[in-house]
């Protein structure tokens, strides 16, 4: 049997654009002489849908894409889709062949659970789908199906030699290495066959890898799809044999392949939306120049925009530090002194404020002059502005709201202050070099007051970041976080920031999650909220 495992970046909702990529792919794949195309969950329609699924017409526009798609496929194949019969919605895979749907199957399990709501719009098959496919014996599944061992070991019990899966297996930063380890453990296991096709692309704040991956009965990874970008896969399998010949791309892990997500994540977002270009502020910061890295990479750095939006409290070396950066990245620049403005606001609030001593409220007051200048560029030239914020800033609210808060996307917000720094070494290792040694050399710094570093205000973000690991992703008490060995009154000042910052969170731009629990779907916590810890 010569598999076909087709890769492809949908847009949700594009239905006729999805169908005719997915047609491509096809066409492709029948002339490489691939007997079976495996293409991704929900790939018709873009995933996730979310509530596009509780208007009909949208649905029946996914059972139209799939019936052309089979009358147009020029090969056998398996593709995912939405459907709606007398039992409900359907999460659903479609066998193709010989112009016409030959079988329907419904994912059987259906996760609700971290940025998961399936149970919210599908109604579960009951029934397995083993085909005789080519003279081998093939199981349907879809996704969540083959992360359960029960399902395999079943369907190899009725005879299975082959398990097929289409996925929209959604990224985070290891799951690579999970997901591999799982099927390999399975197919072992029961001595089958898998083959599994995963989506990939941005969608909104998910980013979907790719890493389709065929593996044998040995649990030996026989053939594997490119990273992080649309790919055909083709690989020759003998069941009978135990024998395959296919290609192996890199799997990428650690920092390669979260950076790798976070531009694939911020390119797809950009196009899928309709822009062309960015602008963010440059403040000589890590952050900043991250985010500002990341976006020439994804996009080119003539669609890249920097601003400098020095105040009375910029250093003249964050100044050179961000028109270094700048430079290196071949980006252009605009700098917007923000005295003008700063002063003009402070002297039609001095009647109000009268004696009151400078506090935060002019700190805030220097970030939202800088918020309104960077949207009126975008409102002037269609530019999207990103926010450059990091996981760290935005667990304990050290972040302005309609200031750097500011922005349609915010790349790094699932991104800790010290992994941002191990993306901007490992960006620069692999060059050319784009962030200046003095901008990862220096303490970090809002430059809002007079020598100010953050932390005045923070403890050190190493154990900040091991802090709000424990407990943002892992949901741990204060009780169990001080056992680490971390002071107890930290770790409960920590936890009180985190709290008391829910409201800012919930205002803030969509970011790309990398993460294994993001803010925003996988954590939904109430903003009014008396428990602690």
């Amino acid at each position: 049997m010569r598999l076909a495992l087709g890769q492809l970046d949908p847009t949700v909702g594009d239905l006729e654009g999805n169908l005719e990529a997915a047609l491509l792919l096809a066409r492709r794949a029948a002339d490489e002489g691939a007997d079976l195309l495996l293409l991704p969950e929900l790939v018709l329609c873009g995933y996730p849908p979310e509530d596009l699924i509780a208007k009909p017409h949208f649905v029946a526009a996914s059972e139209r894409a799939a019936e052309e798609f089979a009358a147009r496929s020029p090969l056998p194949a398996v593709v995912g889709y939405v459907r709606r019969d007398a039992g409900g919605t359907r999460n659903a895979a479609a066998y193709v062949a010989d112009g016409a749907i030959r079988h329907v199957y419904h994912k059987r399990l259906l996760p609700n659970y971290g940025v998961f709501d399936e149970e919210r719009y599908f109604e579960p098959g009951a029934a397995d789908a083993l085909l005789q496919i080519d003279d081998a014996a093939c199981a349907l599944t879809v996704c969540e199906d083959v992360w359960r061992p029960a399902t395999t070991e079943r369907l190899a019990g009725a005879g299975a030699r082959v398990v097929l899966n289409i996925s929209a297996s959604p990224f985070h930063a290891m799951k690579g290495d999970e997901r591999e380890s799982m099927l390999a453990e399975q197919a072992r296991a029961n001595g089958v066959w898998i083959a599994y096709c995963n989506l990939v692309g941005g969608q909104d704040e998910l980013v979907f890898d790719g890493r389709s991956v065929v593996i044998a009965p040995s649990g030996e990874v026989v053939a594997r799809a490119a990273a992080f970008a649309e790919d055909l896969l083709v690989v020759d399998i003998d069941p009978a044999a135990h024998s395959a010949d296919g290609r192996i791309e890199d799997r990428l892990s650690g920092m390669a392949e979260v950076y790798e997500a976070l531009t694939l994540g911020l390119r797809d977002y950009v196009r899928k939306n309709g822009f062309t270009d960015v602008v963010l502020g440059l403040s000589g910061g890590v952050d900043s120049a991250l985010t500002a890295t990341i976006a020439a990479d994804a996009l080119g750095p003539g669609h890249t925009h920097g601003v400098l939006l020095p105040s009375r409290y910029s250093s003249p070396g964050s100044l050179a530090d961000a028109k270094e950066l700048a430079g290196n990245l071949g980006i252009a620049t605009e700098t917007l002194p923000i005295e003008g403005p700063f002063s003009a606001m402070l002297d039609v609030l001095a009647p109000v404020f009268g004696d009151l001593p400078e506090d935060v409220t002019e700190e805030n007051l220097q970030a939202r002059v800088r918020g309104t200048l960077l949207m009126a560029l975008s409102n002037k030239f269609g530019w999207l502005v990103l926010a450059t914020g990091n996981k760290s800033e935005l667990s304990v609210g050290y972040s302005t709201l309609y200031g750097d808060m500011v922005g349609g996307f915010a790349p790094i917000k699932d991104v800790f202050k010290t992994s941002v720094y191990r993306l901007c070494r490992w960006r620069n290792e692999r060059g050319p070099v784009a962030v200046p040694e003095a901008t990862l050399a220096k303490p970090p710094s809002a430059e809002l007051r007079p020598d100010q570093t953050d932390q005045d205000t923070l403890p050190p973000y190493d154990v900040l970041d091991a802090v709000l690991i424990d407990y943002v992703e892992r949901d741990r008490s204060t009780d169990e976080i001080a056992a680490t060995g971390v002071p107890a009154d930290i770790v409960a000042r920590i936890v009180r920031m985190v709290d008391a910052a829910e409201y800012k969170r919930r205002q803030g731009p969509l970011g790309i999650k990398i993460s294994p629990k993001a803010f925003g779907k996988d954590r939904r916590m109430p903003v009014t909220n008396r428990f602690g810890g």
